[in-house]
This record gives C-alpha cells, sequence and structure tokens, in this order.
C-alpha cells in the first residue's frame, strides 16, 4: 500500500471513530485530515500546508455573502418581518384545507427567500404560528411537521447560503444562475407540502375560523410589501449586474435593519446579541470550509475523487443508474452530516463524473442542494428537525410519523428535478445566465 492510500485510509478511519465517539463534525474533518496530512509530510510542513489550505478555502469573495445573509435573517426574524410575512402569506393560503398549515408553508417559502435560511424560518414560523393553530384545534404533531418539512425551501429558493458554497467549490459556476435555478425546485417543494398538509388537514376536520375581508387583505398587503421588496432588490439587483451576490448581502442587512427600526422591534440594545448570535453560525461555517479545505488537498493527493469515479462508471456508464447511485449516496450522507462539509466533500468527487455525460453544474447543484436538504429533516444531525421539535415542543418520535407522507412527495420531487433540467435550468436559460451547449436536452437526463 502507497503513502496516498495508507494518508487517505488514517483519515477515513480517524473521522469515523470520531464521530462514532460524539465528536463535532468539524473536529472530526479536521482531526482526520491533519493526520493523513502528516503521513504525507513532515510535521512542520504538514502544519503550514494545513494552515495555507485553510486560508486558501476561506479567502473568497463569494463567501463573505454568508455572513451578511445570516446576519440579515438575525435582524428580520427579530425585526417584525416575519410577523408581517405571514400577513401576506394568509391572503394565498386563508381559503385552502387547514389555512394555517398552508400559511406556515407560503411563510417559510417567503421567509427562506429573504433570509436563506431553513433553521431561521421555521424557528420564525413555528414560534408565532405555533400557537394560532393550537387555539385552532391543530395538533402538535401535525403543526410541527408541516413547519418542519417546509422549512428546507429556504434553502433553495435564493438567496441560499449551501448555493454560495457549492458555487465556491464548483470554480466557475455562476452564484446568480444558481440563485434563478433555485426558485422551480423550492416551489416545487413547497406546494408538494401544501398538497399532503392540504389533504391530512382536510381528513382532521381543520378549517380556519378566520375570515379576509378586501380591507384585511390591502392592510396585509401594505404591511408586508416593504418586506417582500427585499426579494426585488436583493435578487433584482445581483441580476442586473448592479451589485454582486456580496453586495447584494450587505444590501439586504442594511434594508433589515432600517425596516426593524422603522417597525421598532429592533432597539440599538438588540444589535450585540444579534451580532453574537450571527458570529457564532458563521463562525460554524467558516470552520468547516477550513477544516474540509484541508481534507480536500488530502484526497486530491490521493486521488479519491477519481477511484470513485472509475469505480461507479466500472458499476455503469448509464447516466440514469448513475444519478440513482449518487442520490441514494447524497440522502444517505445528509442524514448524519451537515450540508456545507457535505457539499465541499462531495462536490469534487461527483461533479466531474456528472459533467462527463453532459448534466450542467447548475443543474447537479440544486440536485445536491435538494438531497442535502432531505437530511435536515432527519435524525441524527437534522437541523430543521430539531428546531422546529424544541419550538413547538414535541418530541422527535411523534414527528417522525407525521413526517413520512412529505418525504414520499419531497422524494417524487427530487427525481423530477435529477432527471428534467427544464426545472433548474430554465430560469437561468431565459435570462441568459447559463450557456447551454448545442443539443442539450431541457427535459431529461440520461
Amino acid at each position: 500500500m502507497d503513502q496516498a492510500m495508507i494518508a487517505a485510509l488514517v483519515m477515513v478511519v480517524l473521522i469515523v471513530v470520531t464521530l462514532a465517539l460524539g465528536f463535532p463534525i468539524g473536529l472530526s474533518i479536521g482531526l482526520g485530515a491533519s493526520a493523513a496530512m502528516m503521513v504525507i509530510l513532515p510535521f512542520g510542513n504538514a502544519m503550514t500546508m494545513a494552515a495555507k489550505r485553510c486560508f486558501t478555502g476561506t479567502n473568497s469573495f463569494s463567501l463573505l455573502a454568508i455572513p451578511f445573509f445570516v446576519l440579515a435573517g438575525n435582524l428580520m426574524n427579530t425585526g417584525g418581518i416575519a410577523k408581517r410575512l405571514i400577513g401576506c402569506a394568509k391572503i394565498v393560503a386563508h381559503k385552502l384545507p387547514g389555512a394555517l398549515a398552508q400559511t406556515n408553508i407560503v411563510a417559510n417559502m417567503l421567509f427562506g427567500a429573504i433570509s436563506g435560511s431553513g433553521v431561521a424560518a421555521a424557528s420564525a414560523m413555528g414560534g408565532i404560528l405555533g400557537p394560532m393553530e393550537d387555539e385552532e384545534g391543530y395538533s402538535h404533531e401535525f403543526s410541527a411537521a408541516v413547519n418542519i418539512a417546509s422549512g428546507p425551501t429556504g434553502m433553495m429558493i435564493p438567496p441560499s447560503n449551501i448555493m454560495i458554497v457549492y458555487a465556491t467549490v464548483a470554480n466557475g459556476v455562476s452564484i446568480a444562475a444558481l440563485f434563478m435555478a433555485g426558485y422551480v425546485p423550492g416551489i416545487l417543494w413547497g406546494v408538494g407540502c401544501m398538497i399532503v398538509a392540504g389533504v391530512m388537514a382536510h381528513k382532521r376536520g381543520y378549517v380556519s375560523s378566520e375570515k379576509y375581508t378586501f380591507q384585511k387583505t390591502l392592510k396585509a398587503l401594505w404591511e408586508g410589501v416593504p418586506s417582500l421588496l427585499m426579494i426585488v432588490i436583493v435578487i433584482g439587483g445581483i441580476l442586473n449586474g448592479w451589485f454582486t451576490a456580496t453586495e447584494g448581502s450587505a444590501i439586504a442587512v442594511a434594508y433589515s435593519l432600517i425596516l426593524g427600526f422603522i417597525y421598532r422591534n429592533i432597539k440599538v440594545k438588540d444589535l450585540p446579541g444579534i451580532l453574537l448570535s450571527t458570529v457564532k453560525t458563521t463562525a460554524v461555517i467558516e470552520f468547516l470550509v477550513c477544516v474540509s479545505s484541508v481534507m480536500s488537498w488530502v484526497m486530491s493527493y490521493a486521488k479519491i475523487p477519481q477511484l470513485i469515479s472509475d469505480a461507479m462508471l466500472g458499476i455503469s456508464s448509464s447516466p440514469i443508474v448513475l444519478l440513482i447511485i449518487m442520490n441514494i449516496v447524497l440522502l444517505i450522507v445528509g442524514t448524519f452530516m451537515d450540508p456545507t462539509p457535505a457539499v465541499l466533500i462531495f462536490t469534487p468527487i461527483f461533479l466531474p463524473i456528472v459533467q462527463s455525460f453532459g448534466m450542467h453544474p447548475v443543474h447537479f447543484g440544486l440536485m445536491m442542494v435538494m438531497n442535502l436538504c432531505v437530511g435536515t429533516l432527519t435524525p441524527p444531525v437534522g437541523a430543521i428537525l430539531f428546531a422546529g421539535c424544541r419550538i413547538a415542543n414535541v418530541k422527535i418520535e411523534q414527528v417522525i410519523k407525521m413526517l413520512l407522507p412529505y418525504f414520499g412527495v419531497v422524494l417524487v420531487c427530487l427525481i423530477l428535478v435529477t432527471y428534467i433540467p427544464f426545472l433548474s435550468m430554465a430560469i437561468p436559460n431565459a435570462l441568459g445566465l447559463v450557456s447551454l451547449p448545442a443539443g442539450f436536452n431541457m427535459f431529461f437526463v440520461g
């Protein structure tokens, strides 16, 4: 066994063992990658190379968008924007079966379209709508399941932090194209959740007693439009080339802060706490990027991506079969790994394979993100699952059974997004954000 393979084996074993012992994922990756690097290089050189890789991995202008979007989400959560978005969501959902549940789903989609965070959306909407659903007689498990299942739409509908991470790994992929590609899959996920929630609400007899008059609709729009304008300003500015995604994220912060002060929900004394929460979240993401960059160097040195690629192509050369294998792997990985390290680890492995049979990097990015979004709903590390259960004050075991129909619909949506490029590529192609080769099949991969 050569040095490269020994290093790879050391890294994999250490990561698996430390994860089994309950270490945080970032620490496990860091320890495994550092140990592997010391097998390859002398100690001093290994530490120097690890430091260089950490710096290189985080020295990205695009990654600066993440702390700003996280801060914007925290400001919106505190600044009363969530309540106003719920008012707008009710306009769409108030006549549907289980009106408050449908409102929850639409509000999660709207909040995600502004904050880019599924956890923030589920926490904000669950905290506000949960008590209202209790008054209408909804069971806690039903309310929690609806909120949790629709939370990941915020990770697909732009702006999306995980798409920014993917763009930094998949060199040359436009963040604007990824953002635009996320709309249809994100809405498809949300509509699927609305169908399941509607059927379940109809069976349980959940009917809203709240009536929406014309005056009430106008009031909800009047209060909600300033918040919704953030989507137009940020996404519209990025598309028109007025500013980059990173600059747009800073504008989102300024806009959220101004609205918070106008609504009088944010005071100067609240800012240190909001900033501290943002720093904690950002630090976790940046640390994962750092250690994953070290691991990527080891994987490249040991030629792990090439070995995996050769093994998969040895199983089958059919794009249909290869995409099934990738989906299964990503779904399994997502159950025990956060989306950020999963994207950093598996993009260099899978992207060359899908490009070999003509799959566009933007299309693959949406497939990967959607897969990993499913993992946020499953134990043992499902961030949205835990946040939703904590907000609703219910046990995970009570909610999992209620989530099963949502998993079924989401998997159908995932298959559609995987094999029909049109769902991801139509909007970026229409806007001229991607250049598709001649003969590119928009309706089927395979």
